[in-house]
């Protein structure tokens, strides 16, 4: 919604003109009006929402970040909230529940027609960020024994407005999932052709506890549009849309990238979070961080001899420790992505290690010469100093790439997310290690 629109519907609001204002609402698309709805009062929300037609009002509702549905629910009269929760597909709903805060969801729970409640009750049991969370169970299911004119008027029949109808699926008396086959197919068949006939019977499904990321993986290995979901005896208890797939990726691809920044993730938007939220979110790893650089200052303790008998030795501590710092993140960032993607296993260890050593190898080189060009041509008298900085820097730089390869594999190995051992970490690992090499290096040389 451009800000001309949104202006327009703010003023009619403002001047309390509803049936301009009604008459403007109607014509946006769901997505719109959630929009204008999100930026508004919590007094204002509940007003515009009350003149949506109630066939639209579920689905504008969610589109609605979670502040505003709160809002709203707390707004809503018991009435309001049974329409709205009844009407709401389930996987919408879950989302919802998962946003409010307890004594809303016991409201929402208490209020719900039976069956409606009975339903958000199971899929509240599944874990978390897992596929039942994310299925939706209003399906309609066919028979391998079917013609395909009589599963086209079966589905005329029983279709409701809004239901998903790109891929039907096929089962048996015991809702045991034999087979799928689209809408496409069946428009294209002869209608005397029996489903068994036409159905797919190689396709991909999964388990209610499998994991958002793995379905993620799974419609874009595939090419899916929709993706089954089933119990442990195969039993066909819904499907997952390629829409809600790429809500699924963009939560996950948000809670990398805050365990990379070195903070607790959050799913909350930047402006609607408190400060008090922010701050303990990214506190709790400044102080492990913190804490974890005094290692460093022990590091310079432990060689304090070697920079006062040597002081230019100093000069290159911040080149050095950057340096490795910055190899370590390319490696543990590439590596936290192919695990992402699913390229990277933890099999793949040893030949992610080979293959980091020798970039490490020629990387290293070229920056060891470099520094040796660069302090020789400064310090002439230094040579010894510059054959020091230069080896150092070739054996921070292997040793960074290594650690920032196999930490994120070894996070995974434990159960811990490969993302935590991001830029942050890894940089303070290597800054320790890497003063450790240098200081090792410059006694053994310069015989300090």
């Amino acid at each position: 919604m451009d800000n001309i629109v949104f202006d327009n519907l703010k003023k009619l609001l403002d001047e309390k003109n509803m049936v301009s204002l009604h008459n403007e609402i109607i014509k946006l698309h769901k997505f719109d009006i959630a929009n204008f709805i999100d930026e508004l009062k919590s007094t204002e929300a509940a007003i515009v929402f009350r003149m949506l037609p109630k066939t639209e009002a579920a689905d504008v509702f969610s589109y609605l970040d979670g502040d505003s549905q709160e809002n709203l629910i707390s707004a809503f009269t018991d009435e309001e909230v049974v329409e709205v929760v009844n009407d709401l597909a389930a996987d919408d709903a879950i989302d919802m529940l998962e946003e409010l805060p307890a004594n809303a969801v016991s409201r929402v729970l208490k209020l719900a027609d039976p069956d409606k409640r009975n339903q958000l009750n199971r899929f509240l049991r599944y874990p978390e960020d897992s596929a039942g969370r994310l299925m939706n169970p209003d399906y309609l299911k066919l028979k391998h024994n079917q013609t395909v004119k009589e599963a086209l008027n079966f589905i005329r029949t029983n279709a409701e407005p809004g239901q998903i109808l790109e891929s039907f699926y096929v089962t048996d008396n015991t809702r045991i999932l034999e087979g799928i086959v689209s809408l496409k197919t069946l428009i294209l068949s002869d209608d005397d052709k029996k489903i068994i006939d036409v159905m797919e019977t190689d396709f991909p499904f999964v388990s209610t506890d499998v994991d958002q990321e793995e379905v993620v993986h799974i419609f874009r290995d595939y090419d899916l549009l929709t993706l089954p979901v089933v119990d442990k005896e195969k039993r066909l208890l819904g499907f997952i849309t390629v829409d809600d797939a790429i809500d699924a990726l963009q939560e996950e691809a948000t809670e990398d990238f805050e365990k990379m920044a070195g903070m607790s993730p959050s799913d909350r938007p930047y402006l609607k979070t408190s400060i008090f939220k922010h701050a303990k979110s990214r506190v709790v790893w400044l102080l492990v961080l913190m804490i974890s650089g005094i290692i460093n200052g022990g590091i310079l303790e432990r060689f304090e001899h070697a920079f006062i008998a040597m002081p230019i030795l100093v000069t290159f501590m911040p080149m050095l420790t950057d340096t490795g710092g910055n190899a370590g993140s390319q490696s543990s960032t590439m590596i936290i992505r192919g695990m992402a993607l699913n390229e990277l296993k933890i099999k793949d260890i040893w030949l992610i290690v080979w293959k980091e050593l020798r970039i490490s190898v020629l990387v290293g080189a070229v920056l060891a010469l470099t520094n040796f060009l660069r302090i020789y041509l400064m310090h002439p008298e230094r040579i010894m100093v510059a054959i020091v900085v230069s080896i150092a820097m070739m054996f921070i730089v292997i040793l960074a790439k290594l650690l920032g390869s196999i930490l994120p594999l070894l996070a995974q190995a434990l159960g811990l997310d490969p993302a935590i051992m991001a830029a942050p970490l890894i940089t303070t690992v290597v800054d320790a290690i890497g003063l450790i090499t240098y200081f090792l290096v410059a006694e053994a040389i310069l015989g300090l």
